[in-house]
């Protein structure tokens, strides 16, 4: 009895050693692909087209420039931001414009949040695969774990099988307090480099949902 305990032990054991290789190998995979890809991406600026709606309306619509700085890092600016609301006059005005301005940056930090969700870094996708569940779906895996930036928050990864990039991603996660779920789309170029095309905020805490689009992708003139 007391064999046959120890042998199911080490079956355990190999087992748990078998899934965590295999695990460690498809995170070495994907960040490898990831991270080629990024440095093709690095030659490309686009604008982000942001449409906030409260309510069911569209409230106010944000433009933020993203670009690749010198050291590889991501930097975004945000070159406009329009409000569909008439403008007031007076005292109202200005604390109209102050309301504006304060969905305005609520927005930014939204969307910088879902931007922490699209670029992960190697140690960052070695946690998460580390600790998430993995399925296999036809073409296309599915990675989905918890905990990955705060508590409670929970990410899936939809995956492309042949090229080990991303297809799409979700996420639950916290601004605050104020619950956060978001879907992130990918599509490639003709010349098979991977990029966000889509993604959407929803925000319950604030009515609010945002509809962002990466548009106008050119590359940086040498």
């Amino acid at each position: 009895m007391k064999t046959k305990r120890l042998v199911l032990v080490f079956i355990a054991l190999a087992a748990s050693l078998v899934a965590f290789a295999q695990n460690e190998n498809l995170t070495l995979a994907i960040s490898a692909a990831d991270e080629a890809n990024n440095e093709k991406l690095k030659a490309y600026i686009w604008k982000r087209k942001s449409d906030v709606s409260v309510d069911g309306q569209v409230k106010l619509t944000t433009i933020t420039e993203f670009s690749f700085d010198d050291q590889g890092k991501l930097q975004a600016k945000l070159v406009d931001a329009e409000s569909s609301v008439e403008q007031k006059r007076g005292i109202r005005g200005k604390m109209q414009q102050n309301a504006v301005d304060d969905k305005a940056e609520y927005v930014q930090k939204a969307l910088e949040l879902s931007v922490a969700y699209t670029f992960m870094t190697k140690g960052q996708l070695m946690d998460f695969f580390s600790k998430a569940t993995v399925t296999e779906s036809g073409e296309t895996l599915e990675a989905t774990a918890a905990d990955v930036y705060v508590k409670g928050d929970k990410l899936t990864l939809l995956i492309d099988k042949k090229t080990n990039l991303y297809v799409k991603k979700t996420f639950s996660s916290l601004l605050g307090k104020d619950p956060v779920s978001g879907e992130i789309n990918y599509e490639k170029f003709s010349s098979g480099i991977n990029h966000g095309t889509t993604t959407v905020l929803d925000m319950p805490a604030q009515k609010m949902k945002i509809n962002a689009v990466n548009q106008d992708y050119t590359q940086r003139v040498k």
